[in-house]
């Protein structure tokens, strides 16, 4: 009789960290499919170490059974933290490190026996990974922020520049002034419609006084 409970408990347990490979495998192949930093195998591993974890923390803490599971947080967070990086303008690869926080969260789930809560964590992360997009790109076509380094010759086209940006409706903000030998160059932060920003870009191609620029 023992010996059928111990095989109905690595049957459980096998089930478990099956469960937990599959879990990671539907979230690293939607982060694996946009190219992300991390992908597929990373997600998977995640997911089925914190699984794995957390049983061996069930098993061997039998006194304090938190104390090894709270610590795969503090792994999670030093794995998180390998994938940030500042891009040009902004920071990248937060949302993939949160992504790896949740999954160990999943994993921890199943790994507890909540399978349920672990379908439905995934099924809300992918939820929010990919349906979610399409809210965050509206509401960046509509309220875009971008700087443009823009150099003129003169100092009265400091106002030239200031009349383009009105012209096309983009709120402006001077953030810093650089005088180089016949040059000046201006950062500005600039708020408004995407499109507005494309239109801008082009007639500071077209525009005579403006030397150079970039964003």
């Amino acid at each position: 009789m023992e010996f059928l409970q111990d095989h109905y408990v690595i049957q459980n347990e096998l089930l478990l960290i099956l469960i937990s490979v599959i879990l990671g495998l539907l979230i690293g192949a939607e982060r694996e499919y946009r190219n992300k930093s991390a992908g597929l195998r990373t997600f998977i591993l995640v997911c089925f170490g914190s699984c794995l974890f957390t049983i061996l923390s069930i098993k061997i803490g039998v006194e304090n059974p938190d104390r090894l599971a709270a610590n795969i947080i503090t792994g999670i967070g030093f794995l998180g933290a390998g994938v940030i990086f500042k891009g040009d303008n902004k920071i990248d690869g937060i949302t993939t490190a949160t992504t790896i926080w949740a999954t160990a969260s999943i994993g921890m789930a199943v790994g507890s026996g909540y399978v349920y809560l672990s379908l439905l964590g995934t099924a809300l992360v992918l939820l929010i990974l990919s349906a979610l997009i399409y809210l965050q790109n509206f509401i960046d076509s509509s309220h875009k922020i971008r700087e443009y380094k823009i150099t003129v010759t003169r100092s009265e086209d400091i106002k030239h520049c200031e009349k383009i940006f009105e012209d096309h409706h983009l709120k402006h903000f001077m953030l810093k002034l650089q005088y180089t030998q016949a040059n000046l160059s201006i950062t500005w932060k600039l708020t408004g419609k995407h499109t507005k920003h494309d239109e801008v870009v082009k007639s500071l191609i077209n525009d005579p006084k403006i030397t150079a620029y970039q964003f």
